[in-house]
């Protein structure tokens, strides 16, 4: 069975404000944790070349504002994304609540066949609104790989991102590439990105 050598993931990170998204893309990209909370404003984007069952892959991970303003901006990031890892907060009942909008983004603005990953952040705190059942329940209705993660216990950080991987490839091997953002498109965001970041006064 061919398997992908050196290919290239584009993975988005969803979810409410203050679920912990950023949190989560440090962790996993630079095996660090902040405990002071900085709003990101628009998008930000970060690479890490992972060990795939002995393949080097990388991910272009996109970590998306969760504030409603910014949410117009981010729906043009969904094009040519393989896989979308999904937060809500344990201790943040309204976050949870919000999976199914989030969902309903994912289905109006991302490819059909892009992978969803549902993961409850923050499984360390002893102030947990949603319990683990739930969890299991909402991703098991919309038949979503699940994880409860920690940022800061480093809980399942890299099983989530490593089986988010695992299924984009396993649905590149059944379906050839069905996504069809080229290299050039890459840049053009990224570039984007360059450029909002400078303009930006906020």
């Amino acid at each position: 069975m061919a398997l992908d050598f050196a290919a290239t993931y584009k993975v988005l990170v969803l979810g409410d404000s203050n679920v912990g998204k950023t949190c989560i893309v440090h962790r996993f990209c630079d095996e660090r944790y902040y405990d002071t909370y900085i709003s990101t404003i628009g998008i930000d984007f970060k690479q890490k070349i992972i060990n795939l069952d002995g393949v080097p892959i990388k991910l272009q991970i996109w970590d998306t504002a969760g504030q409603e303003r910014f949410r117009t901006l981010t729906t043009a990031y969904y094009r040519g994304a393989m896989g979308i890892l999904l937060l809500y907060d344990v201790t943040n009942l309204e976050s949870f609540n919000h999976i199914t909008y989030w969902l309903q983004n994912i289905e109006e603005n991302a490819s059909p066949n892009v992978v969803t990953l549902l993961a409850g952040n923050k499984c360390e705190s002893n102030d947990r609104m949603v319990d683990l059942d739930s969890g299991k329940k909402m991703a098991d209705n919309f038949d979503l790989p699940f994880f409860e993660v920690s940022c800061k216990d480093n809980i399942n950080i890299e099983n989530a991102f490593l089986t988010l991987s695992r299924k984009i490839r396993e649905l590149r091997e059944l379906k050839g590439d069905p996504f069809q953002e080229t290299k050039e498109e890459t840049e053009v965001l990224k570039n984007k990105l360059d450029s909002n970041a400078k303009s930006c006064n906020c």
